[in-house]
């Protein structure tokens, strides 16, 4: 009589609260960093983290390609980091941007002028600015000169913001004839 063996069921390792414990492939927002080994509820892990590659299983062969995964993915970010100091130092010797809208004669726009407008100033410039850098406290709604904060992003333990200040000149689109 032969023995057969069992099919073994590769199990997902539960946390001390219920939880699938998962290891993060990359950063996930309000999660954690990538490397560390998290708790999910399952249904998030199994339907939105493993199936777009955001987190695997912690085995031991997986905890080592991770390692070296993680090295190649810090000097990416360095890199990168580099760059963005590099545009910071650009933008603040940078003298400022004009946006042209439709006003009236007190100076009152037609809309207004949100972070979209301000990152295609920049992008006109040759400086990739994306919109979500920009940071402003509301649209502006008149013209004027504004000091417009842009946050670039993060250093490499994610304390420090790196920023940057551009001067934005909005003025009174002039008539076509």
């Amino acid at each position: 009589m032969a023995v057969q063996k069992k099919k073994q069921r590769r199990q997902i390792l539960k946390g001390p609260h219920g939880g699938m414990q998962l290891v993060l492939t990359e950063d996930v927002a309000n999660l954690g960093k990538q490397g560390e080994v998290v708790e999910v509820k399952p249904g998030y892990g199994r339907n939105y983290l493993l199936p777009r590659g955001m987190a695997t299983v912690p085995t031991p062969h997986n905890l080592r390609l991770l390692e070296r995964y993680k090295i190649r993915v810090k000097q990416a970010r360095e890199a990168k980091v580099a760059d963005l100091k590099a545009l910071a130092e650009q933008i603040q010797k940078m003298p400022g941007i004009t946006i042209e809208a439709n006003a009236n004669d007190e100076g009152h726009l037609y809309g207004s002028v949100a972070a979209p407008e301000i990152s295609k100033g920049l992008k006109a410039k040759g400086l990739q600015v994306e919109t979500d850098m920009v940071k402003l406290e509301g649209p502006i709604k008149e013209t004027g000169l504004y000091a417009v904060k842009l946050q670039l992003g993060s250093d490499l333990d994610g304390e420090a913001k790196i920023e940057a200040e551009v001067k934005v000149a909005v003025i009174k689109a002039m008539e076509k004839k």
